[in-house]
């Protein structure tokens, strides 16, 4: 990690997840390949293999993944400090914004071209989802010989209504069991 200031690396994770929470649509899902960028990439403050650790921990714990992702970063950064900021900054933005739409929104729904461009946002949003999802599955090693899982699940979750707890506790108890028997 770049040796920076206390107050200074204080400062860069808040204004970072800042930014990062301010210009990104579509949620904790969409934000990952921009927290990726910076805080690996551009920033180096941790490698690639602790972001992806990272990413399972946030999405397996209850909350915002959002919340969840930029409270670990900052932890694994500087401590408890560092999740304050980071959690701040990522989640700040998206209340001003909320807070400012709801006092709004009523009044500007009916307008035909602010309803037609929610309409075209959409589509988009699913396509900011979509790419971090193939690329997590990429780097989780997922190919045609273990898709069948992260379907299975999708296919549980959605179409059966499977609480998602039992769908990772299922996959968890497989992965722990296929190590010990079938990987010896």
């Amino acid at each position: 990690m770049p040796k920076q200031s206390e107050a200074s690396l204080s400062r860069k994770l808040f204004t970072t997840f800042f930014k990062i929470g301010a210009f990104t649509l579509g949620g904790g899902y969409a934000m990952i390949p921009i927290i990726e960028a910076e805080v690996v990439e551009k920033n180096g403050w941790i490698k690639k293999e602790e972001f992806l650790d990272l990413l399972a921990i946030a999405q397996s714990c209850p909350g915002v993944f959002a919340a969840n992702i930029a409270t670990f970063i900052g932890y694994k950064i500087k401590g408890e400090k560092g999740a304050l900021y980071t959690t701040l900054g990522a989640v700040l933005p998206s209340f001003i914004i909320i807070l400012l739409i709801a006092m709004v929104f009523h009044q500007f729904m009916q307008v035909g071209w602010i309803a037609a461009m929610f309409n075209g946002i959409r589509p988009a949003v699913v396509a900011l989802i979509a790419v971090p999802t193939f690329n997590l599955a990429k780097s989780a090693k997922i190919h045609l010989g273990n898709c069948w899982i992260p379907i299975a699940g999708a296919l549980l979750i959605s179409a059966l209504h499977v609480n998602p707890i039992w769908v990772i506790i299922a996959a968890g108890a497989g992965g722990y069991i296929y190590g010990k028997l079938v990987k010896k």
